[in-house]
């Protein structure tokens, strides 16, 4: 049996989270209550595509998000879909934003100096990666990939939340768009 910090090691865990996200919700969709509460999202159409854009943001939860999604798209408006799961995935990303910026980076600041965390820093901070990072992080939270290393690129870099939050809804809502559109043709 391998020891635990074998899987931190691992290279594939996010692609192997991914598919297990899949296969569970292939599984779970047998499930009565999977499928009703499927019907309730579809009945509450705008609401429900905010609910279920919270998840359409982690990596544990965005594909069936975005299954979720394309089904309650089919019976509204995509544009407004795309406007309330995008509401919803903002939700979702300024959770995951905060607990990165404000617990997860201030953790690994001593780890970050040890590893010459200055010459870092002064990289980081020179006018390329002033404005490659959020906009690299922001290219991600548009992809249907987890948000998760987008988000984690924006925080790193000095962006405001009030940008990061704008950011955000414009990256998800547009994903969304192109989502529940499809839904339609």
């Amino acid at each position: 049996m391998k020891p635990l910090g074998y899987y931190h090691g691992w290279r594939y865990k996010n692609t192997s989270l991914l598919l297990i996200s899949l296969v569970a919700l292939f599984l779970a969709s047998d499930f009565l209550f999977v499928q009703e509460l499927v019907e309730f999202l579809k009945q509450i159409k705008y609401l429900g595509a905010f609910i279920t854009g919270i998840f359409f943001t982690s990596v544990f939860t965005v594909a069936p998000a975005t299954v979720v999604l394309y089904l309650i798209a089919q019976t509204g408006n995509p544009l407004l879909i795309a406007i309330f799961g995008g509401l919803g995935a903002v939700l979702g990303d300024f959770i995951i934003f905060r607990f990165l910026r404000d617990h997860i980076l201030d953790e690994i600041k001593p780890l970050f100096q040890k590893l010459g965390g200055s010459h870092l820093t002064a990289l980081l901070h020179t006018p390329y990666f002033a404005w490659m990072l959020p906009v690299l992080g922001a290219l991600i939270i548009a992809s249907p990939l987890p948000d998760e290393l987008g988000i984690t690129l924006m925080s790193v870099s000095k962006i405001k939340r009030w940008q990061f939050l704008i950011l955000s809804f414009i990256m998800n809502a547009s994903g969304l768009l192109i989502i529940a559109s499809l839904s339609h043709i």
